[in-house]
């Protein structure tokens, strides 16, 4: 919580304000925050959590920053600006391209690869939803067991960077700062076990980095961030049963209601008070156990995202490249007379809950179904977006293949779970011997990381659709050096078709 004064200055300056506005017929100045104090969560004895987040945010500098961070984080954004050219063309992205051309703004934000100027938060929310279109950008699995991409956080950070004139390295700090708090928090609050969506936790983190980047001061981003949380919190409904487009987009708007969040506070609006802790809070209305502080700084938690090899869940990735490498052996997938995967209890309740995982009617549940992803790659060798559609959808062929596949649950990949997704993945022809696999480590798991020649293949791969090759290579050449630029617009004109 703010200090004491926090019960009478509001009134004070709600009063200063009224009369400001009278005798000048308009705002004219904004009511002073009261200072942070070092005020405690009630009965634990540790500081409140909102002005934990808002002090750290300030004191993060990009000079602290370990060498080999700034270089993930880098990979990160060069990745998840990939992820946007992937989805630019998708009917979601359109949607919201379009309703961000409707509206413009004194002070605009830039849509990625459009060009669009419009609101900041339009601007946002237009490019989350072209990150997490394909479900192609990072993910990260928490120590409560929950999974989530905190890469989404890109979307509000990118548009606050250019809004404010914001640097490369400015842009890079605000996302290992981002990472630190969706990391942490998720490591200590078991959202997904209190069924809470994980875009909860991602407004959180891109309040924390989107407002470092537009300039709150400590005071005005403990505010923020309990207007952010006080006010937004969604379910896993979204990740439930059939999937529509919300899925995705849960993230994007999250990002977008952060951006909302920051320019509230700037202008002097007050969000609740131990917004985590309080007799109403967060965690005590959302959770069930006690929550422990988040461990914020070293080893940052950026280190333990991994990037994907297959544009679809994250449970899915060792799935993927267990049927790749079982593939080669099986021949004609006509031939297979079932296929039995085991992997853990989280990774089945996400991606294998219910008959709508073997017969997927969206895009959404499809590229969430591991059934249907390991059918994909048993009978095409690869997965492209366009699987996820019709006429791949009500194919007989792929479809009854989907159903000879079985997903049980592993008490080893139980005990594993937090270390790696195991699948192990057992192939039973017609005629022959069975075929079995393991995979603990998928390509792009950070203990196996993709490399950047790796990275740089499949950011060309989404790239290329829509610039020309000259430009996807100088494109590169700024994400690279991203600690050079001197402002992220010239990033952001670089990516506009």
């Amino acid at each position: 919580m703010l200090d004491r004064r926090l019960t009478d200055e509001p009134r004070i300056a709600r009063r200063r304000f009224l009369k400001q506005a009278a005798a000048a017929g308009l705002v004219t100045s904004v009511p002073a925050l009261p200072a942070l104090a070092q005020d405690k969560a009630p009965g634990s004895g540790q500081p409140v959590l909102a002005e934990t987040l808002a002090r750290y945010a300030a004191g993060l500098k990009y000079e602290n920053i370990p060498e080999d961070v700034v270089r993930l984080t880098k990979r990160t954004i060069l990745d998840t600006v990939g992820c946007a050219f992937g989805g630019y063309e998708a009917g979601p992205s359109r949607i919201a391209i379009k309703l961000a051309g409707d509206v413009t703004a004194k002070q605009p934000a830039t849509v990625l690869i459009s060009g669009v100027r419009t609101s900041p938060d339009l601007a946002v929310f237009a490019d989350g939803v072209m990150i997490r279109y394909l479900d192609f950008n990072d993910a990260f699995v928490s120590l409560t067991h929950g999974a989530g991409h905190p890469s989404d956080t890109l979307a509000a950070l990118v548009a606050a960077a250019e809004v404010n004139g914001g640097s490369g390295r400015d842009l890079i700090t605000a996302t290992v700062l981002a990472y630190e708090v969706f990391c942490k928090v998720a490591d200590v609050f078991d959202y997904l076990g209190n069924g809470i969506d994980h875009s909860t936790i991602t407004g959180i983190a891109a309040v924390v980095g989107a407002g470092r980047l537009m300039g709150l001061t400590p005071e005005q981003m403990a505010h923020a961030i309990g207007i952010t949380v006080g006010g937004n919190t969604a379910t896993r409904q979204g990740r439930s049963d059939e999937l529509s487009n919300w899925k995705a987009f849960a993230a994007a708007d999250a990002c977008r209601k952060a951006i909302f969040a920051i320019q509230l506070a700037q202008n002097g609006m007050t969000g609740p008070g131990k917004v985590f802790e309080g007799t109403y809070g967060f965690f005590k209305v959302m959770g069930k156990k006690p929550v422990e502080p988040p461990q914020l700084g070293e080893p940052f938690g950026i280190r333990r995202a991994f990037t994907k090899r297959f544009p679809l869940g994250q449970f899915s990735q060792t799935v993927a490249q267990a049927a790749m490498e079982v593939r080669s052996s099986i021949g004609n997938p006509d031939d297979i007379q079932e296929v039995s995967i085991h992997v853990s209890h989280s990774a089945i309740k996400i991606m294998a809950d219910g008959p709508d995982k073997w017969k997927p009617q969206t895009h959404e549940t499809a590229d969430h179904s591991i059934p249907y992803a390991a059918a994909l790659v048993l009978m095409y060798g690869k997965i492209e977006p366009e699987y996820y559609e019709d006429p791949y959808l009500h194919d007989a062929r792929l479809l009854d293949l989907v159903s000879r596949i079985k997903v049980l649950p592993s008490d080893e990949a139980d005990r594993t779970e937090r270390e790696f997704n195991l699948c192990e993945m057992e192939v039973v022809p017609k005629q022959g011997p069975h075929k079995t696999v393991r995979v603990e480590y998928h390509r792009g798991h950070f203990k196996n990381p993709m490399t950047d020649a790796e990275m740089e293949e499949k950011f060309r791969l989404m790239a290329r659709k829509h610039l020309p090759a000259d430009r996807v290579e100088a494109l590169l050449r700024i994400l690279w050096g991203l600690q050079n630029e001197p402002q992220v617009s010239r990033l952001i004109a670089a990516t506009v078709v």
